[in-house]
């Protein structure tokens, strides 16, 4: 039989369907090699048997992230309270220990949550005398800088920031201080941001800065989150689940433990935004500056924002933290107080995302979804989606997805000096990956465990290596999927179920010896430069490579389903590429090698082959295009259409052509 010109390697068991269709390849994908056709079969004559490859086998293993080794901040929220004797030390306040990296640079006058604070004993629990700390840097009631140079450095960043800020800095961190913190993280929602407030029913009385330096602290008029409950039948679910972020989250605990003061009484040469000089406490012994209050208030919020709106979820949370930021420029608050205020927010809205039951945390869901489709006239959630991000950085400033991601990493650590180990192993929090449900739903709580432990920070920056991984954990980076396969990942997505269900891409470049199989109906997009070597499967759906550098550095192997080739210029495919006859190639054409793809190794072809041309690129008749280029080609595609055309194969030997004539 001259047409079996492939042989079937002997293949460990992978599953019936996927070793019939290796079959069905090796007998007849690649007919017709000697019918003397040259335009389709041009220096394939007389080829070896060719051994098709099994399937990549990866590392046979799945990447877990453990429970980590600590007291776990959801188990314990309600301890975060102060004037209660029983929650007064570091051991017994949930808030306060989840902080405790800063014992490291700072020892505080006492290690008790007494700053202001006198209660009598309970249950066996010794009562709480006031701290004599003053609040004053410099005098006999002072705490010790254990660190000096990270201390100097906290404190040089805020001099230099306010000494070089803006105009418009000075105003945007002016509102930011003065009106509702939830109100001010709304502008992440872009195009979204007037339905929002509209159902939220959200308002505040502070636009601009006041226009004289009368002004006080937190005399925003406005509703802050909006209003919620039966007060407000069409959102006040969802707005009810973001004012729960509030519960067991304040600051004073930590502020009054750690009795660290704030940057303008640590440096003359702080500059206090002139308008928020009246917001300034008299009263330092109460006023601690760790951590920030509005940064752990606005990233709690935002998180639960994005967990209603997974749409717009990258954005909330850069504002989340940019709020952090204008802090430090409004002069109230240092870098590491800010930091400290992303850690305990982070947590806080994990523990109340995780303690909501399913069927809360559905409904609010729901509910904002829903509201919002009607108020902007979406009636699918891909129009929904689109709409989310149908604006330019004209009017939407957060429009820019690599200006964001470098805007929020630097603002996790802002540039610190790493002092500790850089290569402790990532830990991830108890329940975390509850804030990732509705931005990831085609992935388990398992895998979203291991995304947030493949994208989190490296170890050894100051007051980040908490115990429990709120520190390092980078939620920007891990709504756009694994930053490494540790293991293999097999990714099922229905499309019938909508939204990320149905199409979802993944921005991080991926690395790690893991492979990744591609099942579901779905289709999920690979925009990185990734360097995973343990190989692709496609096994149904779609695996779209928006770059070309998308499929990692392993063999692929479509067994079913379809590889979309998206890139601006050619995919490489460095190891063998294998489709079989239930495969299908999509190649979008376009200029400078878009739609090709280059393979570094043998291609066996079998399956369909679809030509679409990217928008701008005009093909015509009489025209040839390359689709793939390889070591050694074999076989053939069993079908071929390019809409608009009659399509020729030329089938060379290391590579296949389409000639494009005339329909008809």
């Amino acid at each position: 039989m001259h047409h079996a010109r492939f042989l079937l390697h002997a293949l460990p068991f992978y599953s019936l369907r996927v070793t019939t269709l290796a079959v069905v390849l090796a007998l007849s994908a690649c007919g017709g090699d000697d019918d003397g056709d040259d335009d389709s079969n041009a220096g394939n004559g007389g080829e070896a048997a060719y051994v098709i490859p099994a399937p990549p086998a990866g590392l046979g293993k799945v990447d877990t992230a453990p429970l980590p080794d600590a007291p776990a901040f959801v188990d314990f929220a309600a301890t975060n309270q102060r004037g209660d004797p029983r929650y007064a030390t570091l051991d017994s306040n949930a808030g306060v220990r989840v902080l405790g990296g800063f014992l490291d640079i700072w020892e505080p006058r006492t290690r008790l949550v007494d700053a202001g604070v006198t209660a009598a004993g309970a249950d066996g629990f010794p009562g709480i005398i006031a701290s004599d700390w003053t609040g004053i840097p410099g005098d006999a009631t002072d705490g010790r800088v254990k660190n000096q140079a990270v201390h100097e450095e906290n404190i040089d960043f805020v001099v230099r920031t306010t000494a070089s800020r803006t105009a418009e800095q000075a105003k945007a961190a002016y509102l930011d201080d003065r009106r509702g913190k939830n109100y001010s993280v709304t502008d992440g929602l872009g195009p979204l941001t007037a339905a929002w407030r509209t159902a939220a029913q959200q308002t505040t009385s502070i636009n601009d800065v006041a226009p004289d330096a009368a002004t006080v602290k937190y005399d925003d008029t406005g509703n802050n989150t909006g209003v919620s409950g039966a007060a407000n039948p069409a959102f006040g679910d969802a707005i009810a689940f973001v004012q729960s972020m509030g519960d067991n989250a304040s600051t004073e605990p930590s502020k009054r433990f750690y009795k660290y003061a704030r940057p303008w009484r640590w440096s003359a040469s702080v500059q206090v935004v002139p308008e928020l000089e009246p917001a300034k406490s008299s009263s330092p012994a109460t006023d601690g500056g760790y951590p920030s209050g509005h940064t752990a208030e606005s990233v709690r919020n935002a998180i639960a924002m994005a967990y209603l709106v997974p749409e717009r979820f990258q954005e909330l949370v850069a504002r989340g933290v940019e709020l952090g930021e204008s802090r430090i420029i409004a002069g109230m608050h240092s870098p590491l107080d800010v930091m400290s205020g992303r850690i305990l927010g982070q947590a806080s809205a994990t523990g109340n995302i995780f303690a909501a039951s399913e069927g809360t945390r559905a409904v609010a869901y729901a509910q904002a979804r829903q509201t919002l489709m009607a108020a902007v006239g979406a009636s699918t959630p891909e129009a929904f989606l689109a709409f989310a991000h149908s604006k330019d950085l004209s009017e939407d400033r957060f429009a820019d997805h690599d200006a964001n991601k470098a805007e929020y990493r630097r603002r996790l650590t802002f540039s610190f000096t790493q002092i500790g180990d850089t290569g402790k192993p990532a830990v991830v929090p108890k329940g975390a990956e509850v804030i990732l449900e509705t931005r990831l739903p085609y992935l388990n709580n398992d895998q979203r465990r291991v995304v947030l432990k493949t994208t989190a920070l490296p170890s050894g920056y100051p007051i980040l290596d908490d115990a429990e991984g709120f520190g390092r954990m980078n939620l920007f980076a891990a709504a756009d999927g694994y930053g490494a396969f540790n293991g293999d990942v097999d990714v099922t997505m229905n499309a019938s179920l909508g939204g990320f269900n149905a199409l979802d891409v993944w921005r991080n470049d991926i690395s790690g010896a893991g492979k990744l199989t591609k099942s579901g109906t779905g289709t999920l997009a690979m925009a990185g430069a990734n360097t995973y070597s343990g190989g692709t499967v496609i096994a149904s759906g779609s695996l779209r490579a928006d770059s070309d550098k998308a499929l990692g550095t392993g063999a692929v192997y479509i067994s079913a389903g379809v590889l979309v080739l998206n890139a601006k210029e050619a995919v490489q495919v460095q190891g063998s590429y294998t489709q079989t006859s239930a495969g299908t190639l999509e190649a979008h054409v376009g200029d400078d090698e878009a739609g090709q793809m280059a393979v570094s190794s043998d291609a066996a072809l079998a399956g369909q082959l679809n030509i679409a041309f990217r928008p701008g690129y005009t093909a015509t008749a009489g025209s040839t295009i390359t689709v793939l280029r390889a070591t050694k080609v074999h076989g053939k595609f069993d079908g071929i259409t390019v809409k608009g055309f009659k399509a020729t194969p030329i089938y060379n030997a290391d590579s296949v052509q389409v000639r494009l004539d005339a329909a008809g």
